[in-house]
């Protein structure tokens, strides 16, 4: 397998050549670079710096999902009204903490001010036509960031909790949760040819030309999407696939301080266009605070929670949405993505590595007009996870950054920033020890020289 696997890569490579031919990193600057011509899908590999059915509580208009070719939403997305706007509408108080409402009577929120500060800086400072970041703690659900910003279109606030961003191949998160239920594993191998850009009704049967063969696990490390297509085809049902959507809470409302859009997924009943869905290439729209949330709910082995944006809001209790063996075997298929697969090359820039992470890619384009959608949603460290995130950006032809790039600084910055919290902690803590002792006369735990001990009884 690992033959097919540097195959594999090598044709990956060649197909993202239009993305890397100058690609020259300096301090961590990502390149502009100008994609190539596309239909379907983009080449993941340069996303670089360049259960029970689960019930809905939507109603049938509601759950209308937009043609993502037809009419994109992201053309007539609306602006948050400014009073559901509890950022913007948020100062900060004598602590340095954000909170809303009135000043005798504060809501402290739980953003972490310096971080959601340098995540809209960089937003901002590389023009992203739209985009935006939610990092969240994975244990409790608290919202630590929800940064966003748009060139193109300043007025449009709440970037974070809009459904206005096609899932792509984060939705094989969902397929793969899917084929583990349905009874295949990490090393289930399948083969297949094509697929990085278009997929068609050929490539879901056998053929002399399928040379690539991969495991599960490979597959979803390298987004491959003619496999995923294949697999989806022979072993799920749109049954099945709806009911997993569903569990990631797709299709139902997320409880959350701020209104939130619900993602929408379309599953059709069959044949081409259900083995399209699986791989990503279907009618799914995802915000980034559910693909914070997603990404939490793996690092939590298989737990969900709603995202909490109110430090006072008592946590509810968790909900299991997979199995826990089965979690754990998507955490490491994540880890793989960023090991070897399709977020390596970000993971591993020299002097900006973060390779004890996990995580998943995605990418699409509109073509007329032209928008190149990046996603990246994950967690680190893998073990331990500290900090959840989603990505996602949406560039024209001229580009500086994408999602795995932010994704991977998001969750960077986060982690250096509580390694130095730890740091001065332990540094306050042996000053005070040191301070203490030299408080304490000296030996004056010890009988004073000259003077015998208390007779014994």
């Amino acid at each position: 397998m690992p033959g097919a696997r540097l195959l594999f890569m090598a044709a990956l490579l060649v197909g993202a050549g239009a993305y890397a031919q100058t690609a020259v990193v300096v301090a961590s600057i990502p390149p502009i670079e100008a994609p190539a011509e596309q239909t379907e899908g983009t080449p993941e590999g340069a996303d670089g710096p360049a259960p029970t059915t689960a019930s809905t509580d939507l109603s049938e208009d509601a759950l209308k999902v937009p043609s993502r070719t037809a009419a994109p939403p992201i053309a007539d997305a609306r602006p948050l009204k400014p009073e559901d706007d509890l950022i913007a509408r948020a100062w900060l108080d004598g602590e340095g903490h954000l909170a809303i409402g009135p000043r005798n009577q504060p809501r402290r929120l739980t953003i972490d001010v310096p971080l959601q500060n340098k995540l809209t800086a960089i937003l901002r400072r590389y023009q992203t036509p739209y985009g935006a970041v939610v990092a969240l703690d994975p244990k409790t659900g608290r919202v630590w960031a929800m940064a966003e910003h748009s060139e193109a279109r300043p007025d449009l606030r709440g970037l974070a909790v809009k459904a206005i961003f096609p899932a792509a191949s984060v939705f094989k998160l969902v397929t793969t949760s899917a084929l583990l239920v349905a009874g295949l594993t990490p090393e289930t191998t399948e083969c297949s040819h094509g697929g990085k850009r278009k997929l068609t009704e050929a490539q879901l049967k056998d053929s002399e030309d399928d040379h690539a063969c991969l495991t599960l696990s490979d597959a979803f490390a390298f987004s491959a999407n003619a496999i995923f297509a294949k697999l989806t085809s022979r072993h799920l049902t749109a049954d099945a696939l709806r009911t997993w959507a569903e569990r990631f809470h797709f299709n139902r409302p997320i409880d959350f301080a701020e209104p939130t859009e619900p993602s929408l997924c379309a599953v059709p009943p069959s044949g081409l266009p259900l083995a399209k869905t699986g791989a990503g290439f279907g009618d799914v729209f995802l915000s980034p605070l559910h693909g914070a949330a997603i990404a939490a709910m793996v690092a939590n082995r298989g737990l969900w929670r709603d995202p909490v944006l109110f430090a006072d809001m008592p946590l509810a209790e968790p909900t299991r949405v997979m199995d826990e063996d089965d979690a754990a075997a998507l955490v490491e298929m994540m880890a793989e993505t960023v090991k070897v697969g399709t977020a390596r090359r970000v993971f591993h820039e020299r002097g900006f590595q973060l390779t004890d992470a996990a995580g998943k890619t995605g990418t699409l384009a509109d073509k007329r007009p032209f928008r190149d959608y990046s996603w990246f949603v994950g967690f680190a460290p893998k073990d331990d996870p500290k900090v959840a995130v989603a990505a996602v950006i949406v560039n024209d032809y001229d580009w500086r950054i994408r999602a795995s790039w932010l994704g991977r600084e998001a969750m960077r910055l986060f982690l250096e920033a509580e390694a130095k919290k730890a740091r001065a902690a332990e540094k306050a803590m042996a000053a005070e020890l040191a301070a203490t002792k030299l408080a304490s006369p000296s030996g004056s735990d010890a009988p004073a020289s000259g003077t015998r001990e208390a007779s014994r009884p």
